[in-house]
């Protein structure tokens, strides 16, 4: 894990965010690039052009908001861009080589009640890129174990596994594998091949209506220190990803950071 981006938001955790982000890509020799992306929605007769204000704003900020954290080392670039946000987000990522997003759940949304925000809500959705979400709040601390929630094991894109891997292999992981079956179970989902059999340390088999059901039920049995999910259409999240937006009552595991890694498939 070399790259590692962090948005920027308004959140009153945007600080403690990023100062975890730091603290992780130390224990990787990663770099980290934080962004902030903006668009501009001019209206008929405007004469004011207002792109360089936002941009020389916006690069204003995130300096001021890298200096308020201790880099403690750690290579640290900002980087300000235009444009609609999943597209952006998706081409600043591959311009930067990056392998990991590093998401608050909530980057503007104000509301107490609300998990998973709008702005983060659509990375996760809208994009393939794997993604750390972490709690607000959360302090730093090596990863021991780790509960990976799948209704199927059926790999076939190349390198999809690299950030569970990389994490395991940073911190001597113990990687727990919750295999749950749904009413959607095919035969051949739960065969594990080489390469995830080389990553787990325990399997266990559950059923339950739906993947998110099943680790509501179990992972508290495993006091896991990170819960890996893989991005699917009607994976994991199931219903909550109707809408961008995610309660905290949908969605009880809001005490450890979320690894959300893209489709197996």
């Amino acid at each position: 894990m070399k790259n590692i981006l962090v948005p920027v938001g308004s959140s009153k955790n945007a600080k403690n965010h990023l100062q975890y982000a730091v603290d992780f890509a130390k224990a990787f020799g990663a770099k980290v690039y934080v962004v902030q992306i903006y668009n501009v929605y001019t209206k008929a007769g405007t004469m004011i052009k207002i792109d360089h204000i936002l941009e020389r704003e916006s690069q204003a900020f995130l300096d001021e908001h890298v200096a308020s954290v201790d880099k403690k080392g750690v290579e640290v670039v900002t980087r300000v861009f235009k444009g609609n946000l999943v597209d952006t987000i998706e081409l600043a990522c591959k311009a930067l080589e990056i392998d990991l997003i590093l998401l608050e759940p909530r980057t503007n949304s104000i509301k107490e009640e609300v998990f998973l925000g709008k702005t983060s809500g659509k990375i996760i959705k809208q994009t393939q890129i794997p993604a750390l979400i972490v709690p607000e709040g959360y302090v730093y601390k090596p990863i021991v174990k780790i509960l990976m929630a799948v209704k199927s094991v059926a790999i076939e894109k190349k390198d999809v596994l690299q950030p569970l891997q990389g994490i395991k292999e940073q911190f001597k992981s113990i990687v727990n594998l919750l295999l749950v079956k749904t009413p959607e179970y095919r035969e051949g989902d739960f065969e594990v091949n080489d390469e995830l059999k080389a990553l787990i340390t325990n399997a266990e088999n559950v059923e339950a209506p739906t993947t998110f059901q099943g680790v509501l039920e179990h992972y508290k049995d495993h006091h896991p220190d990170l819960l890996c999910v893989v991005r699917r259409k009607r994976g994991f999240f199931k219903k909550l990803w109707e809408n961008n937006t995610i309660l905290k009552k949908d969605f009880h595991s809001t005490t450890m950071p979320v690894l959300v890694l893209s489709g197996l498939k």
